[in-house]
């Protein structure tokens, strides 16, 4: 097939679309469930199962249950994986297999990709344990299970993809900071095509602990399915999740020319960083990660139709993002609608940009704008108009995706409907 490399199909600089999702979170094992979730505003959040929380003062969670993984590894290799790579596989498989996707000839031009925040959190526990309380040295297994790095070197052995394989790591932004990374590789011809996206199991009991410690989670714990409430004047922080989605992004003349179904264009990205504060969001690096996503992307303030937020419910972000995007968007920030879906499936953290770029791509393709749920109590902080509970119909030519992380890490990713 033609290398990316030689430019678009049209001519011009490289363009990057999307032509396979795959999801697996809390409200969807797959993404036909995903995309029924969103339609229907259905939450995922309920008491976490994964061990008892009652010690916590946060015992809620979105946690993807009843998953085999049977489909993609026989038994006996899934025990030396962590599930955060688990989750990884059973989302490329259904993104390669949507799109069609198959390195056969061309094994170098294809890469891999992908972001984690925690990274594999229950193998450090175990390894921890084995040595802490059961004064045993571990399996020689625990080093391929802990590294951060597994997903991404895993699925290139399995798809063999033999170009650029490498994880990010930014907390909340890293599969945006993956996303990115992939869409730059493409442009510059250094590969035709990615796996690409995030993946995040849920935290080990002791990390937990930890996060329980911070002051940033809902403790509504009488009514779970309620928990996340973005943008919700009595919200009172996020809810934990996990999960992982994988897209195929491809240069667009390689799409073109094995005739691949494309979902959107992943048309420009946006990174900035607050330097300011490890945990506290600022205002100016969204702003600037948000005009810098338009201006990569070569377009005005008034073309974007719609955003998903970052909207962790958390007193703080929710009127920090709402203010970034007021300023950056002027008169027209009143005309865009604003949701987060995090509000459905839970905080995934290293896989929350790539989950929710499936999400903004799927309301691009399907003509609709996923709801924030559980919105009851406007906060008057927030102006924007936040699609409060129920989906919305509508024909979306541009949406944006923004992650805005612990660390002060900002990407936005700009989403562009693909008419060929």
């Amino acid at each position: 097939m033609p290398s990316s490399s030689d430019g678009s199909a049209r001519g011009g600089p490289v363009r990057a679309v999307v032509t396979g999702l795959g999801v697996v979170c809390a409200i969807g094992r797959n993404q036909a469930e995903f995309l029924g979730a969103l339609r229907e505003g259905r939450s995922g959040t309920s008491r976490i199962t994964a061990y008892d929380p009652s010690w916590f003062n946060t015992q809620v969670g979105a946690e993807v249950r009843d998953l085999s993984f049977d489909p993609y590894l026989p038994v006996n290799e899934q025990r030396l994986l962590d599930r955060q790579s688990l989750l990884a596989i059973a989302a490329a498989a259904e993104a390669v297999a949507d799109s069609g996707f198959d390195t056969t000839g061309e094994e170098d031009r294809c890469g891999v990709v992908m972001g984690t925040g925690m990274g594999p959190s229950v193998a450090h526990s175990e390894a921890l344990a084995e040595v802490a309380v059961n004064h045993r040295k571990p399996r020689p297994t625990t080093i391929p299970k802990c590294m951060y790095n597994a997903p991404s070197g895993h699925l290139s052995m399995l798809y063999q993809c033999q170009g650029p394989s490498s994880m990010a790591v930014a907390a909340c932004a890293s599969s945006a900071v993956a996303l990115a990374q992939a869409l730059q590789m493409i442009r510059a011809g250094v590969a035709d095509a990615f796996l690409t996206g995030g993946t995040e199991s849920f935290p080990s009991y002791a990390l937990m602990a930890a996060w329980d410690a911070l002051p940033v989670m809902s403790k509504r714990n009488d009514a779970p399915e309620t928990a996340s409430r973005p943008f919700d004047q009595e919200r009172d922080g996020f809810v934990m999740g996990e999960g992982a989605a994988v897209l195929v992004l491809e240069s667009e003349a390689h799409a073109r020319a094995r005739g691949a179904r494309i979902y959107g264009e992943l048309a420009g990205v946006g990174l900035s960083s607050d330097a300011a504060h490890i945990t506290r969001p600022q205002q100016r690096g969204p702003e600037l990660a948000l005009a810098k996503a338009l201006a990569d992307a070569g377009l005005n303030a008034t073309d974007v139709d719609y955003i998903n937020a970052h909207g962790t419910a958390t007193p703080i972000n929710d009127v920090v993002e709402s203010r970034a995007i007021e300023a950056v968007f002027g008169p027209h920030a009143a005309k865009l609608m604003v949701s987060s879906t995090k509000s459905a499936h839970g905080h995934t953290i290293g896989a929350a940009g790539a989950i929710e770029a499936a999400a903004t791509l799927l309301g691009l393709h399907h003509g609709f704008v996923p709801p924030t749920i559980n919105f009851t109590a406007p906060d008057p902080e927030c102006h924007l108009d936040y699609v409060p509970n129920q989906a919305r119909e509508a024909p979306i030519r541009v949406g944006l995706s923004n992650s805005f992380a612990f660390g002060g890490h900002n990407v936005v990713l700009v989403l562009r409907r693909y008419d060929g």
